[in-house]
This record gives structure tokens, C-alpha cells and sequence, in this order.
């Protein structure tokens, strides 16, 4: 370490420096060398002014018009910057300077550094795709997807076969399918202190362990470019459900057509690139079909995903939404599936769903597993208090 960089007030000015960009405005005075000198071009081709690339104090602007020179400038920001603050300046970079088209070449996709957003991103730019850059992109997808399936796949499925345990228990059951631990709390008012021993009215057990399928979830997805990040979580989770026997999972999505993906859920990758993000929304028409889908309504669980900014028939998409909870179908709808914070969304839709018993909410993609479970359990939703 120099002499410089261990005097607090050089290190205050350097980094002044860093954030004011240069010039001569700063009022620095300040020169940077080696390391700082490559992050402030990395930081000035995404945030500085004008066109002209200049050296010395003044910060310039721009990634150049090829795939390589934003190839490049990937690889330089994640030598200098951590991996949050790569994905910020990536997504700033796709918004400020118009790189879509870039998205499309092989080399700059094998050189970003992948997240949910990119994904969506991508998925927006299907269509668009040469064949060739197509197959680099299925790659990066499918590293997120397998990065958040092993972030999420435990805890999702411990989850929900303890609440496919506890939906199932019984009040006659056998002597191998009891409770005891429920069973001696729900007759402790019975206890014989001269014998020490409680003596049980009411048994609780457990349904018998089978193979057949005990709970049935539709999850419907709204594809609008809105919800990028959305269906992405929204595909793992449907993947790692379709996994567990004892749930019978269909995958719905929907713009102003709708899709059935149903038979791809054994692999995200392909669900994802099953969707086009973009185009109209029609809720009530994807809630007619998975409506025609529901054979045991007592036993169905349905989550639609969407921001609710219906294009369809507002009050058929009510009406339709009363018809499946008067039959016994819970239904739940969440404004995002995401952890990118509050979402915009038609909030008096939402009011309506909740004056039905429909609860209307933003989830993270932690929460899910818990308001699944609630679900199945008939239980309240934990629904947070940042509505």
C-alpha cells in the first residue's frame, strides 16, 4: 500500500473522484492511475456524457456499436466489481444504452453475468434469435434456473409434504396411522393422575402413506413483459412441484391466447422458452380454461400470477373467480412472484379479489412455499404487511 492510499484524506478525495466522474468541474484536481483509472472507464462508458472517447480527467460515455466492445466491458466489470453490482450496471446497460440487439450474439451472452433479469430479457428476444445464439442462450437460462431450483427446490418440497401430511390426517385412524404427539395434546384434559396415564377420546392420525395424487395446483401465468421475472420463478416452481407425486401440477400461460405448457414441467428450461413475453392480457379467458380443467375442486389450488391489468371481460373474470371458490377451488393471486419489490399493478382488481375471499399480494419467491402450504391446508395466507 502507498503512502497515498494509507492517508485518509487522499483516500476521500480519491473516491470523490470515482464518484464525480472528472472534469473540471469536480473540483478534485485528481488524476487516476492503474486499477481506479479501469474502473472509472468501465463506470464512464455506461455513466458518463458525450460521445467522444477522451483520456485523462475526463470521463467519456458509450460501449461502441459491436457485440466485442460490450463483450469486453462485461469482462471489465466483473474483474472490478462484485457480482450485485455487476447485474445493476448490466440491466442499467440493456435500459440506458439500448443493447437488446447485442443480447442476440453468442459472444457477448457467454461473457454476462446471468440473473432472473437477464432471463427475461432473453426471453423477450426469442423470437428474434439466430438458431446459434439461441442454443448459448438456453445455456445461460438454464444456469439461472438451475441455480434457483437447488435455492429453492428443498425447502419447497419439505414444505408442502408437511402440509400434505397434516391436510390428510384423520380422526378414526388406524393404530400405525396415529398421531400421538396431536393425539395426547388434544386429551390432556383426560388425564388419571392415579393411573399416570391419559386416557384418549378422540385419536388423530395420519392419512395412509399412498401414491395417489392428493392435492391438484394451476398455476396461470400472465406472460406480459411486465412480468419477466415473475415467470421465470414461476417455471421452477412448477417444475419442482410436478416433481412431488402426491400434487398433480398444470402450467398455464397467457397474453391474450392461452398455452398450456402442462407437458414440459419436467423441464423449466423448456417452459420458459415455451412463453412470449410481451403482448395483451386477457385474465378471464386463461381462467375459463383452467376453470374447464378442475375436476376436484375441493382438492384444487389455483395461483394466478399477474399484475391484473385485465384487457378482457372485467366482470366475467370476477364472476369466474366466485364460480371456483363456491366450489371449494383456493384461490390465490399474486401480483409478482419476485424479489424486485412493490409492483405496479391495478389495484382495484385487486380490492375486488380480496372483497371475494381472494387474497391479492406481492410474494417473494422465499414466501411461496408458505402460502402454498396454507393453501393446501385451507389455513389463512400469510399475506405481508407491504400490500
Amino acid at each position: 500500500m502507498t503512502t497515498e492510499a494509507m492517508d485518509p484524506a487522499q483516500e476521500r478525495l480519491r473516491r470523490w473522484r470515482m464518484v464525480l466522474g472528472g472534469g473540471d468541474a469536480d473540483g478534485t484536481g485528481r488524476a487516476l492511475s492503474g486499477r481506479d483509472s479501469a474502473m472509472d472507464g468501465a463506470l464512464a462508458a455506461l455513466y458518463g456524457k458525450g460521445d467522444k472517447a477522451q483520456s485523462g480527467k475526463d470521463r467519456s460515455a458509450g460501449l461502441g456499436a459491436s457485440a466485442p466492445s460490450v463483450a469486453r466491458w462485461l469482462g471489465d466489470i466483473r474483474t472490478y466489481f462484485p457480482s450485485s453490482v455487476v447485474q445493476v450496471m448490466q440491466r442499467d446497460a440493456i435500459d440506458r444504452l439500448g443493447l437488446n440487439t447485442l443480447l442476440l450474439e453468442p459472444e457477448m451472452l457467454e461473457a454476462v453475468e446471468a440473473d432472473v433479469h437477464l432471463v427475461g430479457t432473453l426471453l423477450s428476444l426469442n423470437k428474434a434469435m439466430p438458431q446459434t445464439t439461441k442454443e448459448t442462450a438456453r445455456a445461460v437460462v438454464r444456469k439461472v434456473v438451475e441455480d434457483l431450483e437447488k435455492r429453492l427446490a428443498t425447502r419447497t418440497r419439505a414444505t408442502l409434504t408437511g402440509a400434505l401430511d397434516r391436510s390428510a390426517r384423520i380422526n378414526r385412524p388406524r393404530h400405525h396411522d396415529i398421531d400421538w404427539n396431536r393425539t395426547i395434546a388434544a386429551n390432556l384434559k383426560h388425564y388419571l393422575p392415579e393411573y399416570r396415564t391419559i386416557v384418549p377420546e378422540r385419536l388423530i392420525g395420519y392419512g395412509r402413506a399412498s401414491q395417489s395424487v392428493k392435492k391438484e395446483v394451476v398455476l396461470c401465468i400472465d406472460q406480459s413483459g411486465s412480468m419477466a421475472a415473475s415467470v421465470v420463478y414461476a417455471a421452477v416452481f412448477g417444475a419442482v412441484l410436478a416433481s412431488m407425486r402426491s400434487i398433480s401440477t398444470r402450467l398455464v400461460v397467457f397474453d391474450t391466447s392461452v398455452v398450456d405448457l402442462t407437458d414440459q414441467l419436467d423441464d423449466p428450461v423448456d417452459v420458459l422458452f415455451g412463453t412470449q413475453l410481451g403482448g395483451g392480457t386477457d385474465i378471464n379467458r386463461a381462467l375459463a380454461y383452467c376453470q374447464s380443467q378442475i375436476t376436484r375442486p375441493a382438492e384444487t389450488v389455483v395461483v394466478l400470477i399477474s399484475d391484473l391489468y385485465e384487457g378482457g371481460i372485467r366482470n366475467e373474470m370476477l364472476k369466474r373467480v366466485a364460480a371456483m371458490k363456491a366450489s371449494g377451488v383456493q384461490f390465490v393471486a399474486l401480483l409478482a412472484l419476485s424479489d424486485e419489490g412493490a409492483p405496479a399493478y391495478d389495484r382495484e382488481h385487486a380490492a375486488a379479489l380480496a372483497a371475494l375471499g381472494a387474497p391479492a399480494f406481492a410474494c417473494t419467491p422465499d414466501l411461496f412455499p408458505d402460502v402454498m402450504a396454507a393453501a393446501i391446508e385451507k389455513r389463512p395466507i400469510p399475506v405481508p404487511d407491504t400490500v
